[in-house]
C-alpha cells in the first residue's frame, strides 16, 4: 500500500482553498466595481437632470436657448429609427440563420461566411458608418435621412442578430425535425412550424440585445452626416431627422460654451435610458410569452 503523507496533502488543501476564496473575492471586487461606477453614473445623470426634464422638455423643439429647448424631435426620429432598424434587422438576420443552419452544405463556402459574420460583429461602428456614407448617402442618393441612418445602424447589428439566432436554431432538439419529417412535413413546414417557434425565444433575445446597441450608438450618425440642428420634425422615412443619441452628443459638446447644455444633456441621457427599458421590457414580455407556450 502506498504511503500518503498527510501533512503534503493538508497544504495542498489549504492552497487550494486559499487560491478559491481570492478568486471569489476577487470576482465580487470586480462585480461592486462595476456596480459602483454604474451607481455613480446614474447619480449624477439623475442629479443634474433634475429641474430640466419635465412635460415642456419633452414636447418642445430644439431651441437656440437652453430655456426652452426641447427634444421631441429627436425621439421622434429615434422612433423612425427603430422603425427601419428592427424589421430589417430581423428578416435579414433570420433569414441568414435559416439558411446557413438548415439549407447551407457544410464546407469551406459556409466556414467562410461564418468566419466573417462572426468577425463583423467586432468591427467598430465608425466602420460601418463610412459604409452606409458611401453606399446609402451617397451611391444610392438617400442623403443624411431616416433611411440611410436606420439601413446604417440595421447593418451594424445585423451580426448580432445573425450569430444569435443561429445559436437559438442549433439549439432546437434534432428530435423534433425528425418526428417532423417523418409526419411527412417538407423542410420548410419543419423549419415554419418547428424549428422556428422553439428558437423563437433566443431569436427575440438576440434582437432586444441588437435594438439595445442601436439606439445607443452616435459614430455611425455622426460618419452620415445626421445634424443636431432647428430642423422640422421627419415625416416619412426620407426626411432629415436627429435622434437622442446625436443631441447628447451635441450638448455635451457645447457644454463647454454653455453650462445649461450639460444639464440637456443629462435629461436627455435619462429619457433615453427609459425609452430604452421600455423597449427591452416588451421584448421581454413578448419572449417569455412565447417561451412559456413553445
Amino acid at each position: 500500500m502506498k504511503y500518503i503523507d498527510t501533512e503534503i496533502v493538508q497544504k495542498k488543501m489549504k492552497s487550494r482553498l486559499f487560491l478559491n476564496n481570492l478568486l471569489k473575492y476577487l470576482f465580487l471586487l470586480s462585480t461592486l466595481f462595476g456596480l459602483v461606477v454604474l451607481a455613480i453614473l446614474l447619480y449624477r445623470v439623475f442629479v443634474e437632470s433634475i429641474g430640466w426634464l419635465n412635460f415642456e422638455f419633452l414636447t418642445n423643439k430644439l431651441s437656440t436657448s437652453a430655456e426652452r429647448a426641447g427634444i421631441k424631435g429627436a425621439i421622434v426620429g429615434t422612433l423612425w429609427l427603430m422603425l427601419i432598424v428592427g424589421p430589417v434587422t430581423m428578416i435579414l438576420g433570420v433569414g441568414t440563420a435559416i439558411y446557413l443552419e438548415e439549407y447551407a452544405k457544410k464546407g469551406k463556402l459556409s466556414s467562410f461566411i461564418q468566419t466573417n459574420i462572426t468577425n463583423l460583429a467586432g468591427v467598430p461602428s465608425i466602420v460601418f458608418g463610412l459604409l452606409g456614407l458611401t453606399v446609402f448617402v451617397r451611391t444610392f442618393g438617400f442623403g443624411p435621412s431616416i433611411i440611410a441612418g436606420g439601413l446604417t445602424m440595421a447593418l451594424l447589428v445585423l451580426p448580432i442578430v445573425v450569430v444569435a439566432s443561429q445559436e437559438a436554431i442549433r439549439s432546437v432538439p434534432s428530435y423534433l425535425r425528425e418526428a417532423s419529417y417523418g409526419m411527412g412535413a417538407t423542410k420548410w413546414q419543419t423549419i415554419k412550424n418547428i424549428v422556428l417557434p422553439s428558437s423563437l425565444p433566443g431569436i427575440l433575445t438576440g434582437t432586444i440585445l441588437a435594438l439595445s446597441r442601436a439606439i445607443g450608438e452616435t459614430a455611425p450618425l455622426v460618419v452620415i452626416g445626421i445634424p443636431a440642428l432647428l430642423i422640422p420634425i421627419p415625416g416619412s422615412i426620407f426626411d432629415s431627422f436627429t435622434a437622442l443619441p446625436m443631441q447628447i452628443y451635441y450638448w455635451t459638446i457645447d457644454a463647454v460654451l454653455v453650462d445649461e447644455y450639460a444639464n440637456l444633456a443629462a435629461a436627455t441621457i435619462l429619457v433615453l435610458l427609459i425609452v430604452l427599458f421600455i423597449m427591452n421590457s416588451i421584448a421581454i414580455i413578448i419572449r417569455n410569452k412565447f417561451q412559456n407556450r413553445y
